[in-house]
């Protein structure tokens, strides 16, 4: 595993613009991590599973961890655009590398339709006559200009969009903190909403595993950083920094959000209808704070569609540049961003588009259980490629200047509980569309990889004999 041996995979890649800087790379991590999964997914989890979501959102983080672990090494090692997808196609072969991009990539263009599908869902809040397309016409229109712009154009916005809702959550975390600290014993808001109505586990464990779909798809979007160091100004310097930060911040922000909103919010009132966080400003009667926590909540889907955008763009022109996705898409233009790849990468905003006006009320649980599937399967990936890599380098001897702890009983630990994860979500009836729709994604591309690999190997042997 001799840096060498990557390089004509990074070389492919290696034209487009490295400009962001550490500060934007940390922001990008959790910029796309807190969003829909949050703000307005964590309603189902609770529903779900009752107090008991903080054990799935331990779950979840903890897998985070794993993950974010796992990937730190590889991109310090090979920091390139396609990141995961370009290691597994390095370490486990072109055709899983093929399937790890494509799956991603749907999942990802998937996910912007459900970003921009809850964004209509927050603005009703306001106008609630004002038909939902509007809003997701209006505000996708806004983020490709955005992404079109420059990736430093990119950085900035994102940057200043995290930073929204990162201020945001803190301060939700120290008035919904004073508010549990200095509630009366027995009152409706206090630590006894744990225990209160069925107790803390109202759903039995089965209900809390089962949150932790929810609670895994809240955490995706933190392997963009991934994506986003090869376009770094000094990737693996700024890489190791964000990642160190963004699982820190992350897992505070997740864990004491959602252990507040239990705590403020009786869990039989949860839901996708309204994000929880704007349920507790209401219940907590603050002057504006529903209108102002329902501003933030729109901005953080706004962020990570921002950043969905992003990623989505990325990982169909790595296609691209390897051969694997026609040649158009790989073209970048005189700004540094492949802007063709771009405007390929916003069919899943025609799809929610669709999807809101045949089925207004659960058009979000729909989109999202499709688009889970290509991001799920890539964690997994992640966790094998890792493997991988590991076993490579300890075969050949590499020196590796970042290095987790505990492999590789953390690497498998990894792996199992997010194929747990996917085998889950065929037992519930809101993600039974997950594998449904994914494994005949995985058969479709896997003969599509045949008819590629087809063309490319004539293509080449007709270079050769001219």
């Amino acid at each position: 595993m001799s840096p060498g041996n990557f390089d004509s995979i990074a070389a492919r890649e290696s034209d487009l613009e490295k400009r962001l800087t550490p500060r934007q790379l940390t922001m990008i991590a959790i910029g796309s991590a807190i969003g829909t999964g949050l703000f307005l997914g964590s309603g189902a989890a609770i529903q779900m599973a009752g107090p008991s979501v903080i054990v799935s959102y331990a779950i979840g983080a903890l897998v985070a961890l794993l993950l974010m672990g796992c990937l730190a090494e590889m991109v310090i090692a090979h920091p390139t655009t396609g990141s995961f997808g370009a290691y597994a196609e390095h370490y486990l072969g072109a055709r899983i590398g093929f399937l790890v991009r494509y799956t991603y990539w749907v999942s990802v263009v998937l996910v912007i339709g459900a970003e921009v599908t809850a964004i209509s869902v927050y603005m009703q809040y306001w106008f609630p006559v004002t038909p939902a397309w509007v809003w997701i016409t209006g505000f996708s229109a806004l983020l490709i200009v955005v992404n079109a712009s420059s990736v430093n154009i990119f950085g900035t916005a994102e940057y200043w969009f995290a930073t929204v809702k990162v201020a945001a959550i803190i301060g939700f975390i120290v008035i919904g903190g004073l508010t549990v600290w200095q509630a009366p014993t027995g009152g409706a808001v206090g630590l006894g909403n744990y225990f209160a109505n069925e107790g803390f586990f109202p759903k039995g464990f089965a209900g809390t595993w089962y949150a932790v779909v929810i609670a895994i798809f809240s955490f995706i979007g933190i392997e963009f950083i991934a994506v986003a160091a090869g376009e770094a100004k000094q990737p693996q310097e700024a890489a190791r920094t964000a990642f160190k930060s963004a699982v820190l911040r992350l897992f505070l922000f997740y864990i004491v959000t959602i252990a507040l909103t239990v705590a403020i919010v009786p869990w039989q009132r949860a839901g996708t209808g309204e994000s929880p966080f704007v349920l507790v400003m209401q219940l907590l009667g603050i002057p504006f704070g529903a209108s102002v926590m329902n501003f933030v909540v729109v901005t953080a889907a706004l962020s990570a569609m921002n950043a969905q955008l992003y990623v989505a763009t990325r990982m169909i022109f790595s296609l691209s540049r390897s051969g694997q996705a026609p040649a158009f898409l790989g073209i970048i233009g005189r700004n540094g961003v492949p802007s063709r790849a771009l405007l390929f990468s916003t069919f899943g905003v025609a799809f929610a588009a669709v999807c809101s006006v045949i089925i207004p009320g659960d058009s979000f649980l729909l989109v999202m259980s499709i688009a889970m599937f290509g991001a799920l399967f890539a964690w997994f990936m992640i966790f094998v490629t890792h493997y991988r890599f590991r076993r490579v380098a300890e075969r050949n001897g590499t020196h590796l200047t970042f290095r987790i702890w505990g492999f590789p009983f953390l690497t498998i630990t990894g792996g199992v509980l997010m194929f747990a994860v996917l085998a889950t979500t065929l037992v519930l009836p809101a993600f039974r569309m997950t594998l449904l729709t994914g494994i005949p994604l995985l058969v479709v591309l896997s003969v599509v990889y045949q008819f590629v690999k087809g063309r490319t190997n004539a293509r080449l042997i007709g270079k050769e004999a001219l």
